[in-house]
């Protein structure tokens, strides 16, 4: 009797493990980002190097030795800069200065240090040396400031305003945020003298000398509020 011989079965493709190996999946090509956002992401080191090399505004300089937590500290004027220091120790709490500037006075108020520059600048610096909180720029008197100096410019009115006296005009600021509250301006022919003032009370009186007017005119009271009238209401 004849063998036949032995057929092959069919694969079931239903059984694991048998059969022909299955295709890989296609690769897929490489996805490009849009031109803008490899340039953007390029660009990035360079705006941030960039922005790290930006002068500070102002020109300033702030530089913090110790950090405490009460910020009360002595203040002074001392190569070009504002110090605030220790006076048991003489340690510095730290240093501001601004490029290109010098600074005239400086005047203590409730954890600030303001400050006139020669410039023409008032700025507000936190005592405990966390930052410098505002800048205001006083108009037309760099020039003035440079040959009289600071005495008498920055006076204090009670209620957080501060009162920039200069020949000019008198402009009152809050010290919180440096917020303008008011301006008086002098009289025609008349200057303000900052060096000439004097408080009683609430009050502030400066001295207006004028070319011709009454000696009267010649003297005004301010406060926090603005001028103070010579009678009844209309300040």
């Amino acid at each position: 009797m004849a063998v036949l011989p032995a057929v092959a079965k069919p694969t079931d493709p239903l059984t694991p493990g048998t059969g022909p190996a299955p295709l890989p999946p296609p690769r897929r090509a490489p996805r490009r980002l849009p031109a803008a956002v490899a340039a953007l992401l390029l660009a990035a080191p360079l705006l941030a190097a960039a922005h790290q090399a930006r002068p500070a505004p102002y020109g300033d300089r702030l530089i913090v030795h110790a950090r405490v937590q009460h910020p009360a500290a002595e203040l002074r004027l001392r190569g070009g800069a504002v110090e605030a220091y220790e006076r048991t120790t003489g340690r510095v709490r730290w240093r501001y200065s601004r490029e290109g500037a010098l600074p005239l006075t400086v005047l203590p108020a409730r954890g600030e240090a303001i400050t006139l520059w020669d410039d023409g600048l008032v700025t507000d610096t936190r005592t405990d040396g966390s930052g410098v909180r505002w800048h205001r720029a006083l108009p037309a008197t760099a020039g003035w400031l440079a040959a009289h100096g600071g005495e008498g410019v920055l006076r204090p009115l009670g209620r957080g305003i501060l009162a920039v006296v200069t020949p000019g005009r008198v402009a009152a600021y809050r010290t919180a945020d440096g917020d303008l509250r008011w301006v008086l301006p002098a009289r025609p022919g008349c200057v303000f003298r900052p060096e000439h003032a004097l408080r009683r009370g609430g009050a502030l009186l400066l001295a207006q000398p004028c070319a011709r007017a009454a000696w009267t005119s010649q003297l005004v009271a301010v406060d926090d509020l603005g001028r103070i009238a010579p009678q009844g209401p209309g300040r």
